[in-house]
């Protein structure tokens, strides 16, 4: 074991991730339309920065290495989760519901005793 190993302090928070998207319109119709995220920035229609809370961007969208891709396949390497926290289980149930209604698919929910996923 290495005595002199870095471990991260618990106070560590990540600040914002950015996706490579194939589309920022529709990339932007399911953050902003659907979850209600505001875009802080646009760079034409190569990338978007938006963010909750006016902060400078919670969430980067390009198309820089990935304009028109296909999805990425099941068994591909890449992000595979990331969680959006709402202040409230109510603001949760409204995604819930927006989601619902707007058809798009879920793959799983869970409660993990601590918080409630989608």
């Amino acid at each position: 074991m290495d005595n002199n190993k870095y471990i991260v302090p618990e106070q560590t928070r990540i600040g914002h991730v950015h996706l490579k998207v194939s589309d920022i319109k529709r990339s932007l119709d399911f953050y902003c339309g659907l979850l209600g995220f505001e875009i802080t920035t646009l760079y034409g229609t190569q990338a978007a920065f938006i963010s909750a809370g006016g902060y400078h961007h919670h969430i980067g969208l390009n198309t820089w290495h990935s304009k028109d891709a296909p999805p990425a396949p099941e068994y591909g390497v890449g992000l595979y989760h990331t969680a959006i926290l709402y202040p409230t289980r109510k603001d949760l149930a409204v995604i819930f519901d927006r989601l619902y209604k707007a058809e798009y698919p879920f793959t799983g929910a869970s409660d993990h005793g601590v918080s409630e996923a989608l």
